[in-house]
Protein backbone atom coordinates (compact mmCIF):
# COMPACT_ATOMS: atom_id res chain seq x y z
CA UNK A 1 0.00 0.00 0.00
CA UNK A 2 2.80 2.43 0.83
CA UNK A 3 4.29 1.90 -2.65
CA UNK A 4 0.97 2.89 -4.19
CA UNK A 5 0.79 5.98 -2.01
CA UNK A 6 4.32 6.94 -3.06
CA UNK A 7 3.49 6.53 -6.77
CA UNK A 8 0.46 8.74 -6.27
CA UNK A 9 2.61 11.27 -4.45
CA UNK A 10 5.00 11.49 -7.41
CA UNK A 11 2.09 11.88 -9.81
CA UNK A 12 0.63 14.72 -7.77
CA UNK A 13 4.06 16.32 -7.49
CA UNK A 14 4.52 16.21 -11.24
CA UNK A 15 1.10 17.77 -11.82
CA UNK A 16 1.82 20.52 -9.32
CA UNK A 17 5.15 21.25 -10.95
CA UNK A 18 3.51 21.54 -14.39
CA UNK A 19 1.35 24.33 -12.99
CA UNK A 20 4.32 25.99 -11.29
CA UNK A 21 6.51 25.96 -14.39
CA UNK A 22 3.87 26.42 -17.06
CA UNK A 23 4.26 22.80 -18.20
CA UNK A 24 7.00 23.43 -20.76
CA UNK A 25 10.76 23.61 -20.91
CA UNK A 26 12.57 26.30 -22.84
CA UNK A 27 14.40 25.10 -25.94
CA UNK A 28 18.08 25.91 -26.24
CA UNK A 29 19.50 27.88 -29.10
CA UNK A 30 21.56 26.26 -31.79
CA UNK A 31 24.77 27.19 -29.89
CA UNK A 32 26.51 28.10 -33.11
CA UNK A 33 30.14 28.81 -32.36
CA UNK A 34 29.99 27.15 -28.95
CA UNK A 35 32.19 24.07 -28.82
CA UNK A 36 30.85 20.63 -27.98
CA UNK A 37 32.56 19.58 -24.73
CA UNK A 38 30.60 16.44 -23.91
CA UNK A 39 27.22 14.77 -24.03
CA UNK A 40 24.08 14.18 -21.99
CA UNK A 41 22.08 10.96 -22.33
CA UNK A 42 18.61 10.23 -20.94
CA UNK A 43 16.66 6.96 -20.66
CA UNK A 44 13.37 7.90 -22.35
CA UNK A 45 11.47 4.92 -20.89
CA UNK A 46 9.28 4.80 -24.01
CA UNK A 47 6.98 1.94 -25.02
CA UNK A 48 6.71 -0.27 -26.99
CA UNK A 49 10.30 0.55 -28.07
CA UNK A 50 12.58 2.15 -25.53
CA UNK A 51 15.06 4.83 -26.58
CA UNK A 52 17.87 6.94 -25.21
CA UNK A 53 17.95 10.62 -26.09
CA UNK A 54 21.39 12.09 -26.71
CA UNK A 55 22.46 15.73 -26.57
CA UNK A 56 25.66 17.56 -27.44
CA UNK A 57 26.77 19.52 -24.38
CA UNK A 58 28.18 22.92 -25.38
CA UNK A 59 30.68 25.16 -23.62
CA UNK A 60 28.03 27.86 -23.16
CA UNK A 61 25.85 25.45 -21.15
CA UNK A 62 23.28 24.67 -23.81
CA UNK A 63 22.23 21.27 -25.16
CA UNK A 64 21.39 20.37 -28.76
CA UNK A 65 20.15 16.96 -29.96
CA UNK A 66 22.78 14.62 -31.40
CA UNK A 67 22.08 13.70 -35.01
CA UNK A 68 19.90 10.58 -35.07
CA UNK A 69 18.59 11.04 -31.49
CA UNK A 70 16.62 9.40 -29.94
CA UNK A 71 18.38 6.06 -30.36
CA UNK A 72 16.35 2.83 -30.12
CA UNK A 73 17.81 0.47 -27.52
CA UNK A 74 16.11 -2.82 -28.40
CA UNK A 75 13.89 -3.39 -25.37
CA UNK A 76 10.69 -1.72 -24.20
CA UNK A 77 10.36 1.00 -21.60
CA UNK A 78 7.58 1.20 -19.07
CA UNK A 79 5.88 4.14 -20.76
CA UNK A 80 5.52 6.05 -17.49
CA UNK A 81 7.61 7.82 -14.88
CA UNK A 82 9.81 5.39 -12.96
CA UNK A 83 10.47 6.08 -9.27
CA UNK A 84 14.10 4.98 -9.23
CA UNK A 85 17.66 6.30 -9.40
CA UNK A 86 20.27 4.93 -11.78
CA UNK A 87 18.16 3.59 -14.65
CA UNK A 88 20.92 4.67 -17.06
CA UNK A 89 24.59 4.14 -16.25
CA UNK A 90 27.98 4.54 -17.90
CA UNK A 91 30.39 1.62 -18.04
CA UNK A 92 33.61 1.96 -16.07
CA UNK A 93 35.66 2.45 -19.24
CA UNK A 94 33.22 5.09 -20.59
CA UNK A 95 32.55 3.13 -23.78
CA UNK A 96 29.01 1.89 -23.11
CA UNK A 97 25.66 2.98 -21.74
CA UNK A 98 23.56 0.48 -19.79
CA UNK A 99 19.82 1.17 -19.81
CA UNK A 100 16.95 -0.58 -18.04
CA UNK A 101 14.04 -1.65 -20.24
CA UNK A 102 11.34 -1.84 -17.59
CA UNK A 103 8.57 -2.88 -19.97
CA UNK A 104 10.36 -5.94 -21.37
CA UNK A 105 12.37 -6.97 -18.27
CA UNK A 106 15.67 -6.43 -20.07
CA UNK A 107 18.92 -4.47 -19.92
CA UNK A 108 20.26 -2.81 -23.06
CA UNK A 109 23.92 -2.04 -23.74
CA UNK A 110 24.76 0.75 -26.18
CA UNK A 111 28.20 1.56 -27.57
CA UNK A 112 29.06 5.28 -27.50
CA UNK A 113 30.67 6.23 -30.80
CA UNK A 114 33.24 9.07 -31.05
CA UNK A 115 30.61 11.53 -32.30
CA UNK A 116 28.27 10.71 -29.38
CA UNK A 117 25.86 8.59 -31.40
CA UNK A 118 24.77 5.24 -29.98
CA UNK A 119 24.71 1.72 -31.38
CA UNK A 120 23.43 -1.46 -29.74
CA UNK A 121 26.24 -3.74 -28.57
CA UNK A 122 26.39 -7.37 -29.67
CA UNK A 123 23.96 -9.55 -27.73
CA UNK A 124 21.92 -6.62 -26.41
CA UNK A 125 19.39 -6.55 -24.84
CA UNK A 126 19.61 -9.30 -22.20
CA UNK A 127 17.11 -10.53 -19.62
CA UNK A 128 17.38 -8.61 -16.34
CA UNK A 129 16.89 -11.70 -14.17
CA UNK A 130 13.59 -10.45 -12.76
CA UNK A 131 10.60 -8.20 -13.43
CA UNK A 132 10.60 -4.42 -13.94
CA UNK A 133 14.32 -3.55 -13.77
CA UNK A 134 14.71 -0.01 -12.42
CA UNK A 135 18.32 0.61 -11.42
CA UNK A 136 21.85 -0.40 -12.43
CA UNK A 137 25.10 -0.38 -10.43
CA UNK A 138 28.49 -0.57 -12.15
CA UNK A 139 31.99 -1.15 -10.77
CA UNK A 140 34.76 -2.13 -13.20
CA UNK A 141 33.29 -5.10 -15.13
CA UNK A 142 30.75 -5.99 -12.42
CA UNK A 143 27.10 -4.94 -12.84
CA UNK A 144 24.15 -5.39 -10.50
CA UNK A 145 20.53 -4.71 -11.43
CA UNK A 146 17.57 -3.99 -9.13
CA UNK A 147 14.36 -5.66 -10.35
CA UNK A 148 11.38 -3.95 -8.70
CA UNK A 149 8.74 -6.55 -9.53
CA UNK A 150 6.31 -7.71 -8.42
CA UNK A 151 6.02 -10.58 -10.84
CA UNK A 152 4.00 -13.75 -10.94
CA UNK A 153 6.70 -15.78 -9.20
CA UNK A 154 8.61 -15.50 -5.95
CA UNK A 155 12.06 -14.15 -6.77
CA UNK A 156 10.97 -11.76 -9.51
CA UNK A 157 11.91 -8.87 -7.16
CA UNK A 158 15.66 -9.03 -6.62
CA UNK A 159 19.21 -7.83 -7.14
CA UNK A 160 20.97 -9.80 -9.90
CA UNK A 161 24.64 -9.69 -10.93
CA UNK A 162 26.28 -9.62 -14.36
CA UNK A 163 29.72 -9.21 -15.87
CA UNK A 164 30.33 -6.78 -18.74
CA UNK A 165 33.13 -7.74 -21.13
CA UNK A 166 35.21 -5.44 -23.32
CA UNK A 167 32.86 -6.03 -26.24
CA UNK A 168 29.83 -4.79 -24.29
CA UNK A 169 28.27 -8.19 -23.66
CA UNK A 170 26.43 -8.73 -20.37
CA UNK A 171 26.54 -12.21 -18.85
CA UNK A 172 24.50 -13.20 -15.79
CA UNK A 173 26.54 -14.48 -12.83
CA UNK A 174 25.21 -17.89 -11.68
CA UNK A 175 24.01 -17.82 -8.08
CA UNK A 176 24.24 -14.02 -7.80
CA UNK A 177 20.54 -13.27 -7.40
CA UNK A 178 19.49 -11.94 -3.99
CA UNK A 179 15.72 -12.26 -3.63
CA UNK A 180 13.68 -9.47 -2.05
CA UNK A 181 10.09 -9.44 -0.75
CA UNK A 182 7.72 -9.04 -3.69
CA UNK A 183 6.21 -5.85 -2.28
CA UNK A 184 9.47 -4.11 -1.26
CA UNK A 185 9.78 -1.92 -4.40
CA UNK A 186 13.54 -1.39 -4.64
CA UNK A 187 14.45 2.08 -5.86
CA UNK A 188 18.18 1.88 -6.37
CA UNK A 189 21.24 -0.35 -6.23
CA UNK A 190 24.79 1.11 -6.09
CA UNK A 191 28.43 0.30 -5.34
CA UNK A 192 30.75 2.24 -3.11
CA UNK A 193 33.90 3.70 -4.67
CA UNK A 194 36.18 0.71 -4.22
CA UNK A 195 33.54 -1.90 -5.09
CA UNK A 196 33.77 -3.71 -1.76
CA UNK A 197 30.22 -2.88 -0.72
CA UNK A 198 26.83 -2.54 -2.38
CA UNK A 199 23.68 -0.86 -1.08
CA UNK A 200 20.06 -0.88 -2.16
CA UNK A 201 16.96 1.03 -1.12
CA UNK A 202 13.44 -0.32 -0.60
CA UNK A 203 10.88 2.45 -1.12
CA UNK A 204 7.81 0.54 0.05
CA UNK A 205 9.42 -0.98 3.12
CA UNK A 206 11.48 2.06 4.18
CA UNK A 207 14.51 -0.19 4.41
CA UNK A 208 18.12 -0.17 3.26
CA UNK A 209 19.97 -3.27 2.07
CA UNK A 210 23.70 -3.40 2.71
CA UNK A 211 26.13 -6.01 1.39
CA UNK A 212 29.78 -6.82 1.09
CA UNK A 213 30.97 -7.96 -2.33
CA UNK A 214 33.06 -11.12 -2.34
CA UNK A 215 35.83 -12.32 -4.62
CA UNK A 216 33.20 -14.38 -6.43
CA UNK A 217 31.28 -11.14 -7.21
CA UNK A 218 28.37 -12.41 -5.11
CA UNK A 219 26.73 -10.53 -2.25
CA UNK A 220 26.84 -11.22 1.47
CA UNK A 221 24.25 -9.38 3.56
CA UNK A 222 25.70 -7.21 6.34
CA UNK A 223 24.85 -8.03 9.96
CA UNK A 224 21.36 -6.62 10.56
CA UNK A 225 20.54 -6.05 6.88
CA UNK A 226 18.01 -5.04 5.70
CA UNK A 227 18.01 -2.01 7.99
CA UNK A 228 14.58 -0.71 8.98
CA UNK A 229 14.83 3.09 8.74
CA UNK A 230 12.48 3.41 11.72
CA UNK A 231 14.54 1.09 13.90
CA UNK A 232 17.59 3.34 13.86
CA UNK A 233 18.07 5.73 16.75
CA UNK A 234 17.17 8.35 15.70
CA UNK A 235 14.70 7.03 13.11
CA UNK A 236 15.63 7.82 9.51
CA UNK A 237 12.47 9.00 7.72
CA UNK A 238 10.25 6.98 5.36
CA UNK A 239 10.38 5.94 1.72
CA UNK A 240 14.13 5.58 1.16
CA UNK A 241 14.80 6.06 -2.56
CA UNK A 242 17.87 7.84 -3.95
CA UNK A 243 21.30 7.20 -2.51
CA UNK A 244 24.96 7.93 -3.15
CA UNK A 245 28.27 6.90 -1.66
CA UNK A 246 30.74 9.72 -1.13
CA UNK A 247 33.15 9.87 -4.09
CA UNK A 248 36.01 10.59 -1.66
CA UNK A 249 35.11 8.22 1.19
CA UNK A 250 33.80 4.71 0.41
CA UNK A 251 32.55 4.44 4.00
CA UNK A 252 29.98 7.27 3.75
CA UNK A 253 26.48 6.59 2.38
CA UNK A 254 23.74 9.21 1.91
CA UNK A 255 20.08 8.28 1.38
CA UNK A 256 17.05 10.42 0.55
CA UNK A 257 13.87 10.01 2.59
CA UNK A 258 11.10 10.58 0.08
CA UNK A 259 8.47 11.36 2.70
CA UNK A 260 8.39 12.00 6.41
CA UNK A 261 5.37 10.02 7.61
CA UNK A 262 4.02 6.52 7.10
CA UNK A 263 1.00 7.98 5.32
CA UNK A 264 3.19 9.61 2.67
CA UNK A 265 3.58 13.23 3.81
CA UNK A 266 6.10 14.79 1.43
CA UNK A 267 7.23 17.83 3.41
CA UNK A 268 9.86 18.57 4.47
CA UNK A 269 12.39 16.77 2.31
CA UNK A 270 14.94 14.78 4.30
CA UNK A 271 18.39 13.31 3.69
CA UNK A 272 20.05 10.74 5.95
CA UNK A 273 23.78 10.10 6.39
CA UNK A 274 25.36 6.76 7.36
CA UNK A 275 28.76 5.38 8.19
CA UNK A 276 29.19 2.10 6.29
CA UNK A 277 31.47 -0.31 8.15
CA UNK A 278 33.86 -2.71 6.45
CA UNK A 279 31.35 -5.51 7.08
CA UNK A 280 28.54 -3.38 5.62
CA UNK A 281 27.05 -2.38 8.98
CA UNK A 282 25.23 0.95 8.68
CA UNK A 283 25.32 3.49 11.52
CA UNK A 284 23.37 6.77 11.19
CA UNK A 285 25.28 10.02 11.47
CA UNK A 286 22.70 11.84 13.59
CA UNK A 287 19.12 12.50 12.56
CA UNK A 288 17.90 13.10 8.99
CA UNK A 289 18.45 16.72 7.92
CA UNK A 290 15.44 18.57 6.51
CA UNK A 291 15.35 21.04 3.67
CA UNK A 292 12.57 23.42 2.57
CA UNK A 293 11.33 21.20 -0.28
CA UNK A 294 9.17 18.11 -0.51
CA UNK A 295 9.61 14.46 -1.58
CA UNK A 296 13.40 14.40 -1.53
CA UNK A 297 14.15 11.62 -3.99
CA UNK A 298 17.38 11.76 -6.03
CA UNK A 299 20.92 12.47 -4.84
CA UNK A 300 24.17 13.62 -6.44
CA UNK A 301 27.41 14.56 -4.63
CA UNK A 302 30.14 16.95 -5.77
CA UNK A 303 33.31 15.22 -6.93
CA UNK A 304 35.29 16.58 -3.99
CA UNK A 305 32.74 15.14 -1.54
CA UNK A 306 31.94 18.57 -0.05
CA UNK A 307 28.39 19.20 -1.27
CA UNK A 308 25.26 17.12 -1.76
CA UNK A 309 22.38 17.96 -4.09
CA UNK A 310 18.96 16.38 -3.65
CA UNK A 311 16.08 16.65 -6.14
CA UNK A 312 12.75 17.34 -4.41
CA UNK A 313 10.02 16.09 -6.75
CA UNK A 314 7.00 17.50 -4.89
CA UNK A 315 8.39 21.05 -4.78
CA UNK A 316 10.23 20.94 -8.15
CA UNK A 317 13.45 22.11 -6.55
CA UNK A 318 17.03 21.06 -5.89
CA UNK A 319 18.37 21.50 -2.36
CA UNK A 320 22.05 21.93 -1.53
CA UNK A 321 23.77 20.59 1.57
CA UNK A 322 27.33 20.85 2.82
CA UNK A 323 29.02 17.63 3.95
CA UNK A 324 31.15 17.98 7.07
CA UNK A 325 33.39 15.69 9.05
CA UNK A 326 32.20 12.10 9.31
CA UNK A 327 29.43 12.76 6.78
CA UNK A 328 27.47 15.27 8.88
CA UNK A 329 25.01 17.25 6.75
CA UNK A 330 24.02 20.93 6.89
CA UNK A 331 21.20 22.29 4.71
CA UNK A 332 22.22 25.37 2.71
CA UNK A 333 19.43 26.48 0.36
CA UNK A 334 17.22 25.42 -2.56
CA UNK A 335 16.64 26.55 -6.12
CA UNK A 336 13.88 29.08 -6.72
CA UNK A 337 10.34 28.54 -8.02
CA UNK A 338 10.14 27.62 -11.69
CA UNK A 339 13.82 26.75 -12.06
CA UNK A 340 13.11 23.00 -12.26
CA UNK A 341 10.39 21.44 -14.41
CA UNK A 342 7.63 18.96 -13.68
CA UNK A 343 8.37 15.51 -12.33
CA UNK A 344 12.04 16.23 -11.58
CA UNK A 345 13.93 12.98 -11.08
CA UNK A 346 17.54 11.84 -11.50
CA UNK A 347 20.46 14.31 -11.56
CA UNK A 348 24.08 14.04 -12.64
CA UNK A 349 27.13 16.30 -12.53
CA UNK A 350 29.42 16.86 -15.50
CA UNK A 351 32.86 15.20 -15.28
CA UNK A 352 34.48 18.51 -14.24
CA UNK A 353 31.70 19.21 -11.71
CA UNK A 354 30.86 22.60 -13.24
CA UNK A 355 27.29 21.77 -14.25
CA UNK A 356 24.43 19.71 -12.80
CA UNK A 357 21.77 18.28 -15.08
CA UNK A 358 18.29 17.24 -13.91
CA UNK A 359 15.94 15.03 -15.93
CA UNK A 360 12.22 15.86 -15.67
CA UNK A 361 9.70 13.11 -16.44
CA UNK A 362 6.63 15.37 -16.30
CA UNK A 363 8.08 18.13 -18.48
CA UNK A 364 9.89 15.65 -20.78
CA UNK A 365 12.99 17.82 -20.53
CA UNK A 366 16.49 18.21 -19.10
CA UNK A 367 17.44 21.31 -17.11
CA UNK A 368 20.99 22.38 -16.33
CA UNK A 369 22.60 24.45 -13.57
CA UNK A 370 26.07 25.89 -13.23
CA UNK A 371 27.67 24.80 -9.96
CA UNK A 372 29.71 26.99 -7.65
CA UNK A 373 30.27 25.10 -4.41
CA UNK A 374 26.73 24.58 -3.15
CA UNK A 375 25.23 27.34 -5.32
CA UNK A 376 23.21 26.46 -8.44
CA UNK A 377 22.44 28.92 -11.24
CA UNK A 378 19.92 27.77 -13.88
CA UNK A 379 20.82 27.25 -17.51
CA UNK A 380 18.33 26.82 -20.36
CA UNK A 381 16.39 23.56 -20.62
CA UNK A 382 16.29 21.10 -23.51
CA UNK A 383 13.13 19.28 -24.58
CA UNK A 384 13.03 15.50 -24.90
CA UNK A 385 11.54 13.47 -27.76
CA UNK A 386 7.76 13.30 -28.01
CA UNK A 387 6.17 10.62 -25.85
CA UNK A 388 9.12 10.22 -23.50
CA UNK A 389 8.82 9.96 -19.71
CA UNK A 390 12.55 10.23 -19.03
CA UNK A 391 14.21 8.94 -15.89
CA UNK A 392 17.92 8.07 -15.71
CA UNK A 393 20.65 10.41 -16.93
CA UNK A 394 24.36 10.17 -17.78
CA UNK A 395 26.68 13.13 -18.43
CA UNK A 396 30.07 12.73 -20.10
Amino acid sequence: MRALRFSALLSLAAAAAVVATGGAAASPGESQGSAVIGHVYVNDNTAPVNSVAGYDRHADGTLTPIAGSPFAVGGSGGGQADASQGSLELSADGRYLLAVDAGSNQISVLRIKPDGTLRAAAGSPVASGGVDPVSIAVHDDLVYVANAGPGSSTGDTNYTGFTLNAGGRLTAIPGSTYTLPSDSKPGQVLFNGDGTRLAGTRIAGSQIDSFTVGDSDRLTAAPGSPYDAQAFSPAQGFGQLGSEFSPTDPNQLFVSDAHTAAGGAAFPGLVSSFADGLDGTLTPVGAPVANDGGAACWIEISHDGSFLFVVNTASASVSSYSIGGGGALSFLHSTGPGQVGAGAEDARLSPDGSTLWVVESGADAVTGFTVDGGDLTPLSAANGPLGATPSGIVVD
